[in-house]
């Protein structure tokens, strides 16, 4: 139950991401958005879930192109 919320709130972060990226015409926070949205199916230990999240969710930050 815990990792189907989690996985809830990491698609909400990663369709943000998607719809801010194309609007800004940027292509890191859009490809952040999509695996966001899609990589909380793949893993399923909490440790992961949340070290990948916080990457992915810095990327559009740290990573500027």
């Amino acid at each position: 139950m815990g990792q189907f919320i989690f996985g809830i709130f990491a698609g909400a972060f990663g369709v943000a991401y998607i719809v801010y990226g194309r609007r800004q015409t940027k292509l890191v926070p859009v490809i952040s958005g999509l695996l966001l949205c899609v990589y909380s199916y793949f893993i399923e230990s909490w440790l992961w879930l949340s070290l990948v999240g916080a990457v992915l969710l810095a990327a559009p930050f740290v990573i500027d192109f």
